[in-house]
Order: C-alpha cells, then structure tokens, then sequence
C-alpha cells in the first residue's frame, strides 16, 4: 500500500517565525518569482518515503513513470491510495493500467475534498513547516539541492512518516 500525493516547492520562503520584534512586521528582501518544483511522492505503512521531483507541473505521463518508479521499488502487488487529481485519471493512466500494469497494480481514490485522510499531505507540511521553513532559495537547482537533503533527513526519521500515516486514522 502507497498514499500518493504531488506538491509544489517554491522559491520564497515560507516563513513561519522570525527575530522581528512583537508588532513590528518583518520585511523579506526577495526576488518575485513563481519558479517551482513539482514534486511527486509516495509513503508506505512501513514507514518508506518515495520521491521524484522535476522543473515542471506533473502530467499524465510523469504519472506513469512515477507508477513504474513504485513498481521497481516495492515488490509485489501494489495498492496506490491518491486524490481525485485529474491526472490521476488521465488517458496515459488509463492505457498504461490497460496495457498489463492493472496485474500488479490497483489504483484508488480517497474521498473527495478530504485531504486529511491522505497521510502524504502530512510529509508536505514537515517538508514545508519544519524542514525547509525560512529557507529563501536562488534558484530552482538550490532549491533542488535543499529539498534532497530535506527529503534523506526525513527518511532516515521513519517515526514521522509513520506519524503522518497515524494522523489520518489510517492505523
């Protein structure tokens, strides 16, 4: 079993505290921009954190590859558990399943607007709130390289992931 999710990392920070002075409004100096990273993941009721990350929006066929990128990883048949995300139910997926992929692979849909019951939003939050919280980045290769260490901090904290998972009432 595999919650699936997808994010966005984005350039700005998101700043969660500051030295500021109370009442006094702290100003961030920082470029304007909307690049991103789109960001693809998967956690196991063991406590597994799977990743890939690329410099643009996720599409059907990112999807597949993600699927394959399971597949190589985890052996056996595979329960995916993802959101209603229209890509989640493109063509590609739908081709890719019907091609032979459905032998070892089941997709489904947690409920709709309920994103409390996909525990991977839970390793969002850590990611954004706690292991990259303030970070201002240069450029979507720093932000790369921040975001990799971020995500191998993570896995070696299986409690987290397990934590998320627990959060959601999965356990």
């Amino acid at each position: 079993m595999v919650f699936v999710d997808q994010s966005g990392f984005y350039l700005l920070p998101m700043v969660l505290s500051t030295y500021a002075p109370m009442g006094k409004t702290p100003v961030i100096r920082h470029y304007l921009t909307r690049d991103h990273l789109s960001v693809m993941s998967g956690i196991t009721p063991r406590g597994k954190l799977y990743m890939r990350v690329q410099d643009r929006p996720y599409k059907g066929p990112d999807v597949v590859n993600f699927l394959r990128h399971l597949l190589q990883h985890i052996p056996g048949k595979l329960l995916v558990l993802w959101d209603g995300a229209p890509i989640h139910r493109s063509q590609v997926v739908k081709e890719y399943l019907a091609d032979g992929a459905a032998a070892r692979v089941h997709l489904e849909r947690l409920p709709a607007y309920a994103p409390e019951l996909n525990p991977d939003e839970g390793i969002w939050s850590y990611l954004k709130r706690i292991e990259l919280k303030n970070l201002s980045c240069h450029n979507r290769s720093h932000l790369r390289r921040e975001l990799r260490k971020a995500k191998e901090r993570l896995r070696h904290k299986i409690h987290i992931i397990l934590g998320c998972i627990e959060q959601a009432g999965l356990v």
